[in-house]
């Protein structure tokens, strides 16, 4: 049993943030100074190839995960994941997660991979109780049977290679808003105090028809940057509700997101981080032109 003393210590250690170079963070001096906490996280990622190609600078990310952003391991993480789209929102409630590939015509070491972590079936349904609670919903499904997809199972399998960790699946809703997925989010605050990582899996921007293959990577195209820049600079300075209305307020954005499911993971974690939580860009890098990479973690007050 892990008596007060060590949970505390724990919460306390779970909140230690470094940026890439190694170098103290904001955050970081913030956590020292006793002032605030951070388990929140948005993480762009765009390909499954992540998994395979070690020229990416966001898998290299990804690698140093628990050297670099997050020391500890959480108790349980429960991931927001774009490709998982329902009609309501939906938890996956199993004992073990299996590895789902519905992609095609990537290379066969693909098919190989397995990230088969723990299910989370109890946080599963402290997140359905959350979400009918305090986020007022009428309808939260469970799911017995799916595992992780690839907007899951890629980054995890970087970030934490051992798959020992439990991990619960939130579905995000395309037919709603920014401002409905933020209210997700605030209802789940409280797992916060509960040592659970959560994490919104998406991209900062997904428009797959605009590819460019002959542009090398880390070279923006400049509708691409633009909207990377208003979405980074509206975070950092707690602009939450302009992100909410990104469809009216930010430059070029149905070119960056035609659809908006890859966003909406970003407004869950901004709504579980708390209306005054502090923002911090942990990595930025592109790929084809236009696939930012743009990840942040979120640092609440007590």
């Amino acid at each position: 049993m892990i008596d007060g003393s060590w949970t505390s210590t724990y919460s306390t250690v779970q909140r230690v943030w470094m940026d890439l170079d190694g170098q103290l963070g904001e955050g970081l001096r913030e956590i020292l100074d006793g002032e605030s906490e951070s388990n929140i996280l948005f993480i762009a990622w765009i390909s499954q190839v992540e998994s395979i190609d070690d020229t990416l600078e966001a898998r290299q990310f990804f690698k140093s995960w628990s050297e670099k952003v997050l020391q500890h391991k959480p108790k349980s993480i429960l991931i927001i994941s774009a490709h998982w789209d329902t009609e309501f929102p939906t938890v996956n409630t199993v004992l073990r997660n299996s590895t789902i590939y519905y992609f095609n015509g990537f290379p066969d070491p693909m098919y190989e991979l397995k990230y088969e972590a723990p299910g989370a079936i109890e946080l599963g349904k402290k997140v359905k109780d959350l979400l009918m609670g305090a986020g007022g919903m009428k309808r939260v499904d469970e799911d017995t049977e799916r595992g992780l997809d690839h907007g899951a199972w890629v980054p995890l399998m970087l970030m934490y290679p051992d798959a020992d960790i439990p991990v619960c699946q939130l579905s995000v809703q395309s037919s709603q808003t920014g401002t409905y997925h933020y209210s997700m989010g605030k209802a789940l605050a409280p797992l916060k105090k509960e040592g659970v990582l959560i994490i919104g899996s998406g991209s900062a921007t997904h428009n797959l028809k605009k590819l460019d293959f002959s542009i090398p990577n880390g070279s923006p195209v400049p509708w691409a940057l633009e909207f990377d820049h208003w979405l980074r600079d509206s975070l950092l300075q707690g602009r939450y509700g302009d992100v909410n209305e990104w469809e009216e307020k930010a430059p070029n954005a149905k070119m960056a997101h035609p659809w908006p499911e890859h966003l909406y993971p970003l407004h869950v974690a901004m709504g579980a981080a708390g209306d005054d939580a502090k923002a911090e860009q942990i990595h930025t890098s592109w790929q084809l032109g236009t696939v930012s990479y743009s990840s942040y973690s979120f640092t609440s007050s007590l």
